[in-house]
């Protein structure tokens, strides 16, 4: 069942069985409040199960340019198109949130970001790959983030 995100009230509604629910819960409003500043965009998740190929797409790009698997189970998913971006977000239970912003257009800018909740430990998959930079956010405590540009077509 799809869920609004309201960031002036945090709940962790589909995020219950995280060890980090309340973090990832933060990092989700965070979001949710991004998107809805910049893009008048309402951010509605819903369950991983329900969104196969929202998920596909983004192990795929992962798979194929950095030959990641995440190991975490998905818990939720978005997926839909803003300013002439196809955007995809997964909140995992680890903790770990990961977004595809991928430009539709020839030449438009395509990556995809990573960011772990407070209070979880960087995943093996990641940590030999990339450095975190940390950024304080009032709905998500201490967000550690990084990126990589897409460089194929998806």
């Amino acid at each position: 069942m799809p869920y609004i995100v309201d960031f002036g009230n945090v709940s962790t509604v589909g995020l219950e069985s995280s060890p980090v629910a309340a973090a990832l819960a933060g990092l989700r409003a965070n979001e949710a409040r991004y998107y809805r500043n910049k893009y008048d965009h309402v951010f509605t998740v819903g369950p991983a199960s329900e969104a196969p190929e929202a998920l596909d797409w983004l192990n795929r790009i992962l798979a194929d340019e950095r030959d990641i698997v995440i190991s975490a189970r998905p818990l939720e998913v978005t997926s839909f198109e803003v300013d002439g971006f196809r955007m995809v977000h997964v909140f995992y239970e680890s903790g770990l949130s990961i977004n595809v912003m991928y430009g539709i257009e020839a030449g438009k800018k395509r990556a995809v970001g990573f960011k772990l909740s407070e209070g979880m430990e960087v995943p093996e998959e990641l940590a030999s790959r990339f450095k975190f930079a940390r950024q304080k956010s009032k709905l998500a405590g201490v967000i550690r983030g990084s990126y990589f540009v897409i460089k194929g077509e998806y």
